[in-house]
This record gives C-alpha cells, structure tokens and sequence, in this order.
C-alpha cells in the first residue's frame, strides 16, 4: 500500500471522534452556564423568597423562574458528569483535571444557592455566582485544551 492509500487505524479515529466529542460537551456546557447564571440573576432580583424557617416552600414553588433555575441547575450536574465521564475514556489529563474542577464548582454553586433560598445572604449569592464563574474558566480551559490538542494531532 502507497501512503495515501494507508487509512488511519480505527483508535485514532475514535479518539478523534472522543476528542470532537469533548468539545462540544464543552461547549454546551458553558452554554448552559451562561443562561444559568442569566436566570441566577433574575431570580435574585425579581423573585420573592419566602422567609427563613423550618415551613419555607419548596423550589418549585416560588414562579417558573426558580424553577427552571433549579431544574436547569440539575441538568447541569448530569452534564457536569457526563464531561467527566468522557474525558476520562478519553484519557486526557488536562480534560480530566479541568471537568472534575468545573463538576466541583457547579456543585458549590448548588450548595449556595440552597443556602441562598433559605438564608438570603449576600454571601451565598456572590459564593454562588463566584462558583459559576470558575465553573465557566474550568470548561473555557477545557475547551482551549481539546481544541489545542486536536489541532496539534
């Protein structure tokens, strides 16, 4: 067989095929991110919680804002690990490193903004909103790093 005739092996296809797949993972997710923290916003300013106690309603009962907020958030997760869970059967350090520090951030995000709807402190609206961010540089990186790597084969 001539060179031109020599088809790439089937691993090398699949990891190319894993890595496109990385990147768009990426990509959607900080998509997501960025309507999350939009609607993060206008919760804090334009939904009324309900006063802390041990009787507060739930997240789901407090206007179609908090709760695609919180369903979105859940999303989110799944999505979190499912970039995870790619990368590592990718095998590719960096993408791992950078997905397991964005799952990290987005459920510290979670956590305060539970803490959010039950004490209404400012300080778990900028740890929440701060936690997004760095979730947001995690995947940003992530994505330079894959598309660095795919570009350098």
């Amino acid at each position: 067989m001539t060179g031109a005739q020599v088809a790439s092996t089937p691993s090398v296809e699949k990891a190319a095929s894993r890595l496109a797949s990385l990147r768009q993972a990426s990509l959607a997710i900080m998509i997501v991110l960025i309507v999350q923290f939009a609607l993060g916003m206008g919760v804090n300013l334009y939904v009324a919680l309900p006063t802390a106690g041990p009787h507060q309603s739930s997240w789901f009962g407090n206007g179609a804002l908090l709760a695609t907020h919180a369903v979105l958030g859940m999303i989110l997760v799944i999505g979190a690990i499912a970039v995870l869970v790619r990368s590592i059967m990718a095998r590719i350090m960096t993408l791992i490193v950078t997905s397991a520090a964005g799952l990290v951030a987005i459920l510290l995000a979670a956590v305060f903004g539970s803490g959010f709807t039950s004490e209404h402190t400012n300080g778990n609206s900028l740890g929440m909103a701060i936690a997004a961010a760095v979730a947001l540089l995690c995947y940003a990186l992530g994505l330079f790093a894959a598309t660095t790597r795919q570009a350098g084969h």
